[in-house]
């Protein structure tokens, strides 16, 4: 069984910056791998939402509310005072992301990409930042795939460094075919509270799993899979529990 506590000395530091906390809790999941964090959700905080505001991209599609970022920004201390407050009473709905299909590299098949609203597009973000600081620590050093300050490009320069530098006979590429469309959410949940028990941050993650896809006026909620598109609902939940 993992170890489990109460980590308030490790993130329950008045005064000090939300990065500070994130860093904290890297060590501690670093230090402590089978450690289960019971209090994170406090840290969706202005201060974190705010920092992963300015992070999003300006030219972003809008989802489903039609909501930009500059629109959000002409009101944005009191919009993420309501956002917070709504957070913090657990009444923060996810809305159901649009669909939308582009073309697919490679293939005269197109792929499904889902736009979430604006405000998920926040909350995700902010949800990123704090499971990006447990997760984080238990990746090896060849692991690339959406992770920060990695790219497919580093991938590249270490395979070719390999095959230049090592015997090499065979060099394999492997795919798995409609994975975002098939992802067990009940194991991705499992997983989830392996390292984070905050029941919380497990409900909000739930919540967007749950979110549904909006395609031509009709919405769809599935049992399996995540819509692609999102901060976590691709990168981070392939990343983390894959």
């Amino acid at each position: 069984m993992g170890a489990r506590g109460e980590e308030t000395s490790t993130v329950h530091r008045s005064g000090e910056p939300v990065t500070t906390k994130l860093r904290r809790i890297a060590e501690k999941a670093r230090r402590e791998p089978n450690f289960k964090f019971t209090s994170l959700y406090h840290l969706m905080n202005e201060e974190l939402l705010r920092g992963c505001f300015k992070r999003l991209r300006n030219d972003a599609a809008a989802g489903i509310d039609k909501m930009t970022k500059d629109m959000y920004a002409k009101d944005l201390s009191a919009n993420l005072s309501d956002l917070i407050d709504r957070l913090h009473r657990m009444a923060y709905k996810p809305q159901p992301v649009r669909r939308k299909y582009i073309p697919k590299p490679g293939s005269t098949k197109q792929r499904p990409l889902g736009i979430p609203c604006f405000e998920d597009k926040l909350v995700q973000a902010g949800l990123v930042r704090i499971l990006e600081s447990v997760y984080e620590q238990d990746f090896i050093e060849n692991s690339y795939g959406f992770r920060p300050h990695r790219s497919c490009h580093n991938a590249l320069r270490c395979l070719s460094e390999a095959v230049e530098n090592n015997p090499t006979n065979h060099i394999v590429e492997a795919d798995i075919k409609g994975f975002f469309d098939n992802v067990d959410q009940e194991w991705l949940m499992k997983f989830l509270a392996h390292r984070i028990e905050d029941k919380r941050i497990q409900r909000m993650v739930k919540r967007f799993l749950r979110a549904g896809v909006e395609e031509d006026g009709s919405v769809m909620i599935s049992d399996e899979g995540t819509p692609q598109g999102g901060l976590c609902k691709e990168s981070y939940y392939a990343k983390y529990f894959t």
